[in-house]
């Protein structure tokens, strides 16, 4: 599970923001909302999500509990916001498809009774393979459900026993295909590449699978050894080898290779989706909009003020239950913290960060980054070279340093 919650300001019970911030925005809004039951625990995983065996009968941590929370923070929101134009909806986890379509699609009507639903929203669920059959896929698209995001990670069998993954190497083309007999129009895998024991050749036949089963989108994330997770004790015991940066950066090439050559383009650092595919969820991360994280360990922003909901169910449940806001804490960021986080996330995209984000003494060392190869100038924005996105947190620090 990840590590505890980061301390900040107190969260006011209603969930109550300043008029400034909901002065801020555009009228629109992103929605995201957490599932944290998985039927098992991934050895690399640090996110905020629970086995029935970790739950055991705590009070209000059962799925029906959860669910119930959830439709309540739903309330709330609308009640905090007033009106808005939910442009997306993410349902992430864990693993949401642990729970039956019908509720999922239920959440999503909450969500549209609630805000309504932009005529052309963009609504994902993610899914393991084995979580989903034709017919739970079919519910989920007549429901709502626009998009549906498969994590393969890998398509090597003993890359996916370190991992502790239980499909097997083939099931995710499967799903994809089950996804557009069901009718969906954009289906999405995840990978991941440096696993302890995975060679160049492991990662080549990954992607390879991957685009034979030609999804619309690919994300490919570099293995993150999280502090407290199984994996990490067993790197930390010498049982298995940490990740090289070095091997991580010739996977990282080879994948940009072989998905260009494919047809996907790169838009985000770890994600590549054919024309007309790319993410738009989670575009309003990158472009700090405004979102609502529902779920126990969900974060939020709206108008410069973040913040993050307690992380247990039952203690999210509970929470909500009381007609109390489940937020933990929040953080009201300063002008110059927003600057910040516009040039640490807009770095990241295909298009670029606009030079009117940054100060006249970042400004000054452009000229350098551009020089080394890292950045390239488009009229008033910058944008990563291949070189660039290797070294893309060198480059952000020597901005803004």
């Amino acid at each position: 599970m990840a590590g505890p919650l980061p301390d900040g300001d107190p969260v006011p019970d209603d969930g109550a923001l300043p008029a400034s911030a909901l002065a801020a925005g555009d009228g629109t809004l992103a929605l995201y909302l957490h599932v944290p039951f998985c039927a098992s625990r991934c050895g690399y995983c640090d996110f905020n999500t629970y086995t029935a065996a970790e739950l055991g009968a705590s009070p209000g941590a059962s799925q029906t509990s959860y669910v119930d929370a959830a439709l309540r923070e739903v309330s709330l929101a609308r009640g905090v916001l007033g009106p808005r134009r939910v442009t997306s909806v993410f349902v992430g986890g864990g693993t949401p498809t642990l729970l039956a379509s019908d509720t999922l699609v239920a959440l999503l009507r909450a969500v549209d009774d609630a805000f309504g639903l932009a005529e052309d929203a963009e609504v994902t669920t993610e899914a393991n393979p084995e979580s989903v059959t034709l017919e739970s896929l079919a519910v989920l698209r007549a429901g709502g459900f626009t998009r549906v995001s498969f994590g393969m990670q890998s398509a090597v069998p003993h890359v996916l026993r370190t991992l502790d993954r239980v499909h097997t190497p083939g099931r995710a083309a499967e799903a994809v295909a089950e996804a557009r007999a069901a009718g969906f129009r954009d289906v999405s895998l995840d990978l991941i590449y440096g696993t302890p024991g995975e060679s160049l050749e492991d990662w080549r036949a990954s992607l390879e699978a991957a685009v034979e089963a030609s999804p619309d989108h690919l994300s490919a994330y570099a293995l993150i050894v999280e502090e407290g997770t199984p994996l990490a004790r067993q790197i930390r015991r010498g049982e298995l080898p940490a990740p090289d940066d070095d091997d991580l950066a010739d996977k990282y090439l080879l994948a940009d290779e072989l998905l260009r050559d494919a047809g996907y383009d790169w838009y985000e650092l770890s994600n590549w989706a054919r024309p007309g595919h790319a993410c738009r969820h989670n575009g309003a991360y990158w472009r700090s909009a405004d979102w609502w994280g529902i779920g126990a360990g969900a974060h939020s922003h709206v108008g410069g003020v973040r913040w993050w909901n307690v992380k247990h169910p039952a203690t999210y449940a509970q929470r909500l239950g009381g007609g109390r806001s489940p937020g933990h804490a929040r953080e009201l960021l300063t002008a110059d913290q927003q600057r910040v986080e516009q040039v640490l996330l807009e770095i990241r995209l295909a298009e670029g960060l606009a030079v009117s984000h940054l100060l006249p003494t970042e400004r000054a060392r452009v000229g350098d980054l551009v020089a080394r190869g890292l950045l390239v100038r488009r009229d008033d924005r910058l944008a990563l070279t291949l070189d660039g996105r290797l070294l893309a947190d060198a480059v952000v620090r020597d901005l803004l340093d």
